[in-house]
């Protein structure tokens, strides 16, 4: 299996079979130093949103090299977006549920500070802690973006609080889904109803609580905003699995698996 990287700056008119494309920058230095890349060697080389091209390298130096293209396919975004609301967790936690929904397929993820979140991104600093967050979950989303071979890195946004959620939920267009065992239905039947009814909105947010899981004022707060509380099934996941194993199931719903 080739390897991907990513060339998110080149170009758009270089995405073509036949053109020898150099790589710079972070990305070419690992390339050479890390995954230990050699001329001759069949790679993937992808701009991250929707282009994904097979070519042979042709060049290795320090910190660049140049690959010639053979192939070059476009993918269009989905019509209907899965985005991942993941509420801040200690540890890694939160960072391992960015990391296998990416490799599940979800489009976006956001950030959400909930009430019993352990690690707080607000407070003294927050606007600079906060973009920090931001910025290592799009590089953890790039890299698992690379391991699962995607076309397309999904968009780490801007953090949201209760607000901005229930919010959301008012909107047109977008459903949103918490997962919690107080809810009367599963998320699989839910799903089941939007596919048979050809009701899938542009995007469905799937909200996962923190270590506490969610309080009784958010999920009040939620629901009377419109959202729907799910139960995934007869168990309650780690907040690390409980947002990948929800795309999971929308991805059978929706036919992407």
């Amino acid at each position: 299996m080739a390897n991907l990287y990513f060339a998110d700056d080149l170009d758009p008119g270089l995405w073509r079979p036949g053109a020898v494309v150099t790589v710079t920058g972070d990305e070419a230095r690992h390339a050479v130093r890390v995954s230990r890349l050699r001329v001759d060697e069949l790679i993937l080389l992808g701009d991250g949103r929707g282009v994904q091209a097979r070519g042979v390298v042709d060049m290795v130096a320090k910190d660049r090299f140049s690959v010639r293209l053979e192939t070059v396919e476009r993918s269009d975004a989905a019509a209907h977006r899965i985005v991942l609301v993941q509420a801040l967790a200690k540890g890694d936690r939160d960072e391992r549920a960015v990391e296998q929904a990416t490799e599940f397929g979800v489009d976006a993820v956001v950030p959400w500070q909930a009430e019993r979140s352990v690690s707080r991104w607000d407070g003294a600093g927050g606007a600079d802690k906060a973009a920090k967050g931001v910025a290592k979950w799009e590089r953890i989303a790039k890299e698992a973006s690379k391991q699962s071979l995607r076309s397309r890195v999904p968009d780490v946004r801007a953090p949201l609080a209760l607000a901005g959620l229930c919010a959301l939920a008012s909107s047109a267009g977008i459903d949103v889904v918490a997962l919690h065992p107080r809810g009367d239905r599963t998320l699989a039947e839910w799903a089941g109803e939007r596919a048979g009814l050809g009701a899938w909105a542009e995007e469905t947010l799937v909200v996962i609580g923190p270590e506490g899981g969610f309080s009784d004022q958010e999920l009040t707060a939620l629901e009377t905003a419109g959202a729907d509380v799910l139960r995934l099934g007869s168990t309650v996941l780690r907040t690390s699995s409980a947002g990948p194993a929800g795309i999971a199931v929308l991805n059978v719903a929706l036919g992407r698996w």
